[in-house]
C-alpha cells in the first residue's frame, strides 16, 4: 500500500512518524491514533537506563493520556523485518492496523 492509497487519517501518521525521525535522527519513529482520533508521535529512546522503541513510547503515551485503545499505528524504520507488536496487541488487541516502512516513509 502506496500513500496514495492510504485512508487520510493513516497517511497522516505516516507524516508525523516520519517527521519525529527526521527531527530527532532516531533509529525509528511512530504514530499511532487512539478510539478517540487523537494522535501520538515518537521516536526510539535509547539511554543505557532506559531502552523503548518508537512504538512502545506512542503506546506508553496513549496510556498515560486515558486513551481506551488504538485504531492503527504506524512504524518507520531502517531495520529489517517486522518490529515487536507486543505493546499494541497487549494494550489494543491484535486487530489494530500497523503499518511498516522504511526510514524514508515508504511502506512495505
Amino acid at each position: 500500500m502506496t500513500d496514495a492509497t492510504l485512508p487520510a487519517e493513516d497517511a497522516k501518521l505516516v507524516t508525523l512518524a516520519r517527521a519525529t525521525r527526521a527531527r530527532t535522527g532516531a533509529a525509528e519513529g511512530a504514530a499511532v491514533r487512539d478510539l478517540d482520533g487523537r494522535t501520538y508521535a515518537a521516536a526510539t529512546v535509547a539511554l543505557e537506563s532506559l531502552s523503548l522503541t518508537a512504538l512502545e513510547v506512542c503506546v506508553a503515551m496513549a496510556i498515560a493520556s486515558g486513551s481506551r485503545g488504538l485504531e492503527a499505528a504506524v512504524v518507520l524504520t531502517a531495520a529489517d523485518g517486522t518490529p515487536d507488536l507486543a505493546a499494541v496487541h497487549e494494550f489494543a488487541g491484535a486487530d489494530v492496523v500497523v503499518h511498516v516502512g522504511d526510514h524514508r516513509g515508504t511502506l512495505r
